[in-house]
């Protein structure tokens, strides 16, 4: 419960700061992209959608993506996503927590945009 609280207070910073934040404005006005994080037991989850200076989003693991950040469990995700520390991502992944499906260079382009409004 507690990730998918996070996650939806994710897509609203994100949404405020389409409003607010005219550099990241211009950083998401040319892509579409589906970026999707979730556990990896697909019980919780949340779909961002990027779609050319708009963002959207579904609740729920089972959808499409381009690419997907998959936790192993909600508590981990929770602990890292909160840190906002790059070294806390690393050592997940180093201890098999967290994995990337799909392109990665989404994932930078998504965590790069992230970087912008925190």
């Amino acid at each position: 419960m507690i990730l998918s609280i996070l996650l939806f207070g994710l897509y609203v910073r994100l949404r405020i700061a389409v409003i607010t934040d005219k550099a990241f404005r211009s950083y998401i006005g040319n892509i579409y992209l589906r970026v999707l994080i979730k556990t990896a037991d697909d019980k919780r989850g949340r779909l961002l959608i990027f779609d050319k200076g708009k963002i959207r989003s579904r609740k729920g693991a089972l959808h499409e993506s381009d690419v997907a950040l998959v936790w192993s469990d909600p508590l981990t995700a929770f602990r890292v996503m909160i840190s906002m520390n790059e070294e806390a991502m690393f050592n997940a992944a180093a201890r098999g927590k967290v994995k990337i499906e799909g392109m990665a260079y989404f994932l930078q382009w998504f965590n790069d945009g992230m970087k912008l409004i925190m």
